[in-house]
């Protein structure tokens, strides 16, 4: 990939007003810290968990990052991968889960949120826990125009 762009254009067909299931889905965890649900350290983290996956000569399918946000001052970041990774905090994650893409500036995730909670339980879906995945950096989204974030619902 040109160093300009480091992030895969996303595709939304997939991800749009889906269902997904996953029996054993492999992920590596690690956690970003955030001042009021902002996140400070996030590419440090994600550089880090790449290094992880590259020395392990793994993959990260759909460059799939669920990102938890425990509270105010945490985000635990739970990225795909094809293999167990050594020196990562291996996990598993099972369960049908249905996918929402949304697109525009972070401060909008509030509206998205409740614009998902409105369409699960128009589906008559039970959302159990729920993930935001950001497709994109900041800069690649800048250079494609789009900033898709999708959100993830376990149900």
């Amino acid at each position: 990939m040109n160093k300009e762009i480091c992030c895969p254009k996303f595709e939304t067909a997939p991800w749009n007003e889906t269902a997904h299931e996953w029996t054993n889905k492999k992920f590596i965890k690690d956690k970003v810290f955030s001042i009021f649900y902002m996140p400070i350290n996030f590419g440090t983290v994600m550089k880090r968990l790449d290094k992880k996956v590259k020395n392990a000569k793994g993959a990260i399918p759909d460059w799939l990052c669920l990102s938890d946000h425990t509270s105010k001052w945490n985000i635990d970041v739970y990225l795909a991968v094809d293999k167990e990774i050594p020196d990562a905090e291996n996990v598993t994650i099972s369960g049908e889960y249905f996918s929402k893409v949304y697109e525009g500036p972070y401060k909008d995730t509030p509206k998205w949120c409740k614009d998902f909670e409105a369409l699960a339980k128009s589906k008559k879906l039970s959302i159990e826990k729920q993930y935001m995945w950001y497709t994109t950096c900041p800069k690649c989204a800048k250079k494609y125009g789009k900033n898709y974030v999708v959100i993830m619902g376990k149900i």
